[in-house]
């Protein structure tokens, strides 16, 4: 097959990456988003997003032409769909995005064409993509899986990166790949092997699917035993940091890190698509979810025991500030995040102001308008209650080495040892 074109549908913090890493292997990227200020920004040399390198990457692919960015898709040899997955009421999984991408590529396919599915999905996702390609264009053969030669091959491919190195695993991490049929895989792995230097491993589509839900399953079913282990150290009055990293002295233990709960696209909506799917079954996986997601009610009924003794003695609303709204350490991404969540819970609840402290973005969410946000020196100044909510570097580096001689709840173990 060639691939001398791609064309990633979705610009966002998994779609704009792949594309720019495509585009500097000497490869014609055509970058594909509805929303026409992120077009102009990346037509511009610039980026929406925060991720280390990628300003320079998407600069330089940009004004040597590999890359452009459209409202719509254009031809090419390869389509690559990397667009939002959300789970809507009932935590059903949200295919909108993804069904959208499949109707804005259907008139723009030709035969010899590779159509590779990234978008965290459902089993099942792949072979509907195949169906629904196959109803959009007749006069193709789309790759399904009964067999047969096809003019257009479909692949199930996931990534999986850490924000803050996405370009460098992009590159380096093994990536596996799922075809609707054996040729399907085969193109996809020539296809990654241009541009990935880890192990491109082959399976069929529904298996690389459920791979990608389970990877995220595991993390977010021993991040809920190390939330659970906080509450039940809280109740005992054990420093659950100290706990840990006893238990982790043990050479076959590993215990993570408690915190408010569990962010980001992945960890906090991967495991309710396996539940959905099978909710008799997947038991322990609901209730990881449900541990992990009721963290931030727990956490608040530790500061609301806090509120309700300051404003007798203040006399007024005590002053709250919470450290940290990414969802993970030094990144700007508040998508899920479980500290925003708690933000939001103690604005909606009252009885106190509240001051964010989130060094990685420039403004606050719309619904977050009687919020101030503030640097750290101003809200360690003014804050009566302090909240660690995420362990950026900053706070690590600028806060003094023990808790400070006030009101302070360190939910992400700042100052553990």
């Amino acid at each position: 097959m060639n691939f001398q074109s791609v064309c990633v549908i979705g610009l966002g913090y998994i779609g704009l990456p792949t594309a720019a890493i495509i585009a500097g292997n000497n490869i014609a990227v055509t970058g594909v988003d509805t929303n026409q200020q992120t077009v102009d920004i990346i037509n511009r040399g610039n980026i929406h997003i925060v991720e280390v390198d990628l300003d320079q990457l998407v600069s330089k692919v940009v004004s040597n032409g590999s890359l452009k960015a459209v409202i719509a898709p254009t031809p090419a040899d390869v389509f690559i769909i990397a667009v939002p997955t959300p789970f809507g009421p009932g935590q059903a999984p949200d295919m909108s995005y993804v069904d959208a991408a499949c109707k804005s590529i259907a008139p723009v396919l030709s035969k010899g064409n590779l159509v590779i599915l990234e978008s965290t999905s459902p089993v099942g996702s792949t072979e509907n993509i195949s169906r629904q390609l196959a109803r959009l264009r007749p006069d193709l053969v789309i790759a399904g899986p009964d067999g047969g030669v096809a003019d257009v091959m479909i692949a199930y491919c996931p990534e999986r990166v850490l924000p803050g190195k996405i370009l460098q695993e992009l590159v380096e991490n093994d990536r596996v790949i799922g075809g609707i049929t054996p040729a399907s895989s085969e193109a996809a792995r020539a296809f990654y092997s241009i541009f990935v230097n880890g192990q491109c491993i082959l399976t069929d589509a529904r298996t690389a699917e459920m791979c990608k839900l389970t990877e995220n399953s595991f993390r977010d079913v021993n991040i809920a035993f190390a939330n659970e282990l906080s509450i039940l150290c809280d109740k005992f009055r054990i420093d659950v940091w100290e706990l840990i990293r006893l238990a982790n002295r043990h050479p076959r233990v590993s215990i993570l890190q408690p915190g408010v709960g569990v962010g980001g696209h992945c960890i906090a909506v991967d495991p309710w698509f396996i539940v959905h799917s099978a909710p008799e079954e997947a038991r322990m996986i609901r209730l990881a979810r449900e541990i992990n997601d009721g963290k931030v009610k727990w956490s608040y009924s530790k500061l609301k025991e806090q509120l309700e003794t300051l404003s007798m003695q203040l006399n007024r609303k005590p002053i709250v500030a919470c450290l940290g709204l990414a969802f993970k350490p030094d990144i700007d991404d508040l998508r899920e995040s479980p500290a925003l969540r708690f933000c939001r819970t103690i604005v909606s609840k009252g009885g106190c102001e509240v001051l964010a402290v989130e060094p990685h973005i420039e403004r606050l969410p719309e619904d977050l308008l009687n919020v101030r946000l503030v640097d750290l020196d101003e809200a360690v100044d003014q804050a009566d209650i302090i909240l660690t909510l995420v362990r950026h570097r900053i706070f690590i580096d600028k806060l003094p080495s023990a808790p400070l001689e006030r009101a302070v709840i360190d939910f992400c173990g700042l100052w553990a040892q």
